[in-house]
């Protein structure tokens, strides 16, 4: 056939014209493009909030926190924000390979699970917003610890939502549940060293 040109795609051969090569090029640009700004918003929402966190944090480090009886393995301050950074960015991709899972899932019970998993995703994200105004803005030692413990559990079933819709996004939530438990004992040692 003049000016056609054999072409394989999706499991379909056939002949394709040039106006239907370049229609069919547009339609994967587009898709790729909508791939990278949702994978952009999605690793930058728990950035940004993390970033909301650090307002509170930054004044009450050498004016409050400093002065806390802290364990001896209690890490510099320094640490906290190179490992909240890497931290978020994983959250923010194993969201991006759920929902996607979500956008590619045909039976609707597959897309069911998969908005229980990002909404449980959502839950933890929130508390992860509210602990740093907590314990660093209120200086509210005993309540953030309340809320870690509730992140750590939700962290948790965010886990095994994942897993459920893409295992490698449960994967990605490993170190930041390491992280949370690590936090979480450091939390209570400090209400524990502070109290009364």
């Amino acid at each position: 056939m003049r000016g056609g040109r054999l072409i394989a795609r999706n499991r379909r051969v056939g002949w394709a014209s040039s106006d239907q090569r370049i229609e069919v090029d547009k339609n994967v640009i587009k898709s790729r493009v909508r791939n990278l700004v949702s994978l952009a918003a999605s690793v930058a929402l728990p950035l940004g909030l993390g970033g909301l966190g650090a307002v509170a944090t930054t004044k009450a480090i050498p004016e409050w926190y400093a002065n806390l009886a802290k364990p001896s393995w209690n890490p510099p301050p320094q640490v906290f924000g190179p490992v909240w950074t890497v931290l978020y960015t994983a959250m923010g991709l194993a969201a991006w390979l759920v929902w996607r899972r979500g956008t590619e899932a045909s039976p609707s019970r597959e897309r069911t699970q998969v908005r229980g998993a990002l909404t449980v995703y959502a839950a933890q994200l929130a508390l992860n917003a509210i602990w740093s105004p907590i314990f660093f803005g209120m200086k509210r030692i005993d309540l953030a610890l309340a809320v870690i413990i509730a992140m750590f559990v939700l962290i948790a079933e965010t886990m095994r939502r994942f897993y459920r819709a893409r295992p490698v996004a449960a994967a990605l939530l490993v170190p930041y549940l390491a992280w949370v438990a690590f936090a979480t004992v450091l939390n209570w040692s400090i209400w524990r060293l502070n109290r009364g």
